[in-house]
């Protein structure tokens, strides 16, 4: 009985609308912490993995060619293809992930 008195006694307290407004409110945060939140984490983490690119340093391209860094430029790399040691140009932006040798093992 004295549930029920408390339950009331809280509804008479929170305004009318408050209730229906809630979900309109509650809605964007919950966007935020399961769809943007991660993705900025993301983001950050690869802008962060560009940036500790070093010569000598194995990646694969996102189109899937691996190679080696042989030299970096403020936008672009140089990189190196097995078998035939081929030099090819790529864009910084097209890196993918840097392998390392944990990795290959």
């Amino acid at each position: 009985m004295c549930v029920i008195a408390d339950l009331s006694a809280l509804a008479v307290a929170l305004p009318q609308g408050f209730s229906s407004i809630l979900p309109l409110v509650l809605i964007p945060v919950v966007f935020y912490f399961l769809l943007m939140r991660p993705n900025q984490q993301k983001q950050k983490q690869w802008q962060e993995m560009l940036g500790n690119l070093k010569s000598g340093d194995r990646i694969t391209t996102t189109g899937g060619i691996r190679g080696t860094v042989v030299a970096l430029r403020e936008d672009v790399l140089h990189i190196r293809v097995a078998p035939d040691n081929v030099k090819l140009e790529v864009v910084r932006t097209a890196i993918a992930s840097v392998t390392t040798e944990e990795e290959r093992k």
